[in-house]
């Protein structure tokens, strides 16, 4: 790994591009970040990242912009994140990494030139940008490494101006970043931007006290500016802030906290804001344990409530509080409003539920269609049957119309009628399991069991389009536990698509199926073909929905199947068959694991 001082000084601070270079267009990709999936937010865990922001700003010791590179890694769950500053001694031509969390963290403290880099590029452009291998066009980065697959950058501002970027860097591409990992990390710059600048004014105030010598003037100036600052983050109003009495008494509070609770500052004036009065009778004991944290420790871990609002209404809040230290009967807590992110929850719940009935919709519809390829085959398994039970009831009458009645032949002739019509009613089973619309059902079953009355629907179309069929079923395998239609339907899917990936070939056409122990004592599952086999370069697309390499298919049947396999714990991937062919695979976890 490159050392970050040899960086910082190998680095041009004058820089241009170099023959051959690309362009910076050819690098970015932004407009996929509305085009990806994107992942829904997780409220909770952005809160968390508030409240350790706000504690990195109430802890003297923290480095605030540590901790927000710290909290980018854990929120987008990148491989690296830092931030980039402007430097200050020389006019700001260039950038310096003061702060790196992840697999870049050994070059803290390199840097970037001003006017021939990414963060340049951020800057200039004043707005968020996605790269991919931003080295191409800035070879100085090559060193680098691990070597950036994405980079997602955003503009860092104090005062208004913007000083730096934040960044965030996948060195492989097990994810992409997408419109989620965008607004976190603006939301997140937004509130360090306030705390990095209450942080140099705090350090501005510290090397007043150094350079006076820490007399009791500097000291007194001191707690003056102190406490401008913090009546500026109070004001800023960015957060509800309230300072209480622990018998419950609020004494003061900010605009902010007032407009959460629907007070104005006439009603906190007049006294007329207690915590009892705002906490509703469900959340007294957590309100009373919280003062009983006070007066032991100190300071209480932030918690959700609900309080009530002036018109009697509910607001959901989160609550962090710590005692002032000149006194120990007073406190001071943050609130933050729960509003809209308890409401894009719930959204977000309702927006899952509505994709899980679509998605059961569109696997009944598959199932449906996959049953109508086999028409033929299941009418011939119905009718085999049909077809003995009428002969076996021919032959009943010729031995009972015998003088004598022949009673033994006639005994075996209705016997094999009733196997006949057991027979058929198994058959029949078999179709309306899979043709029903039913909710999604857990249980446990032996997957051999599963795979073999998918088989016996599917004997006649095998033997119709003259396909061997070779099975292996590994015995003892532990049960799993999931809806057993579901994994029919995968498994009656993949079959099909075999039969329709042999059908063009000459030579001897053999399908094989096979399950085993896998290493985590789960089931494996394998279907093999000896058909044309798969291009290489549709590996990637497989089981993405609407690819499809038929002329008349849907693109529908393989994504299905990844979703079912997904949902039960396991995973679903395609290989070349050796010596030719395709091979499909999955893995469902045992019932144990599950």
């Amino acid at each position: 790994m490159a050392d970050s001082a040899e960086l910082q000084n190998d680095f041009p601070v004058e820089a241009s591009i170099p023959d051959g270079g690309v362009t910076l267009d050819s690098i970015l990709c932004t407009e996929e970040l509305r085009r990806r999936p994107c992942r829904p937010p997780d409220y909770q865990k952005e809160n968390r990242a508030l409240v350790a922001l706000a504690s990195a700003l109430l802890d003297s010791q923290s480095n605030i912009l540590q901790t927000l590179a710290e909290t980018i890694l854990d929120v987008t769950q990148c491989d690296s994140s830092g931030l980039s500053l402007l430097t200050k001694d020389d006019g700001g031509k260039r950038f310096y990494w003061p702060a790196i969390a992840g697999m870049w963290s050994p070059h803290v403290g390199g840097g970037t030139p001003r006017d021939f880099g990414p963060c340049g590029d951020v800057l200039d452009r004043n707005r968020t940008l996605l790269f991919q291998h931003f080295e191409r066009r800035y070879p100085y980065l090559l060193p680098v490494i691990p070597a950036a697959e994405e980079c997602l950058l955003v503009p860092f501002y104090v005062g208004g101006k913007a000083v730096g970027t934040i960044w965030a860097i996948m060195h492989s591409d097990r994810r992409k970043f997408d419109a989620e990992d965008e607004r976190l990390m603006s939301t997140l710059g937004q509130f360090a931007s306030v705390a990095y600048q209450t942080v140099e004014s705090i350090q501005d105030l510290k090397l007043q006290i150094t350079a006076r010598e820490r007399a009791e003037a500097a000291v007194r100036e001191l707690a003056n500016g102190l406490e401008v600052k913090i009546r500026r983050l109070v004001d800023a109003n960015i957060i509800g802030i309230v300072i209480f009495t622990l018998e419950g008494q609020i004494i003061e509070a900010n605009e902010a906290f007032l407009r959460i609770v629907g007070y104005d500052r006439a009603d906190l004036v007049a006294g007329r804001l207690r915590w009892t009065e705002l906490t509703p009778p469900e959340w007294c004991d957590r309100d009373a344990r919280t003062v009983a944290e006070l007066k032991m420790i100190g300071t209480v871990q932030p918690f959700e409530k609900e309080c009530f609002r002036k018109d009697g209404s509910r607001v959901p809040v989160l609550i962090g509080s710590v005692t002032l230290e000149e006194s120990e009967t007073e406190g001071v807590a943050f609130v933050l409003d729960l509003t809209e992110r308890k409401r894009a929850e719930a959204e977000a719940r309702e927006s899952e539920r509505r994709y899980r009935e679509v998605q059961m919709e569109l696997a009944h519809a598959n199932r449906v269609a996959t049953m109508g390829q086999l028409t033929a085959s299941i009418a011939h398994e119905v009718n085999q049957p049909i077809a003995a039970t009428v002969t076996n009831a021919q032959a009943a009458l010729r031995w009972l119309d015998s003088r004598p009645p022949d009673l033994k032949e006639t005994r075996l002739a209705l016997s094999r009628i009733l196997n006949s019509g057991i027979r058929a009613g198994n058959v029949l089973d078999r179709i309306r399991a899979l043709i029903q619309k039913v909710p999604a059902r857990t249980d446990r079953f032996d997957i051999n069991d599963t795979i073999l009355d998918v088989v016996a629907l599917t004997r006649s179309e095998l033997s119709s389009n003259r396909v061997s069929l070779q099975t292996q079923f590994a015995q003892g395998l532990p049960l799993v536990q999931g809806d057993r239609v579901q994994l029919q339907q995968v498994i009656l899917n993949l079959i099909v698509n075999a039969i329709e990936a042999m059908s063009g070939v000459s030579e001897a056409r053999e399908l094989w199926i096979s399950t085993e122990l896998n290493a985590s004592n789960g089931a494996f599952v394998a279907v093999r073909d000896s058909g044309s086999g798969l291009d290489p370069a549709s590996l990637e697309h497989l089981f993405d929905a609407f690819y499809t390499t038929k002329s008349s298919g849907m693109g529908m049947g393989l994504s299905i199947c990844r979703s079912i396999i997904e949902a039960h714990g396991g995973r679903i991937w395609a290989e070349a068959n050796v010596p030719q062919g395709a091979a499909f695979q999955f893995t469902l976890p045992s019932q144990a694991a599950s």
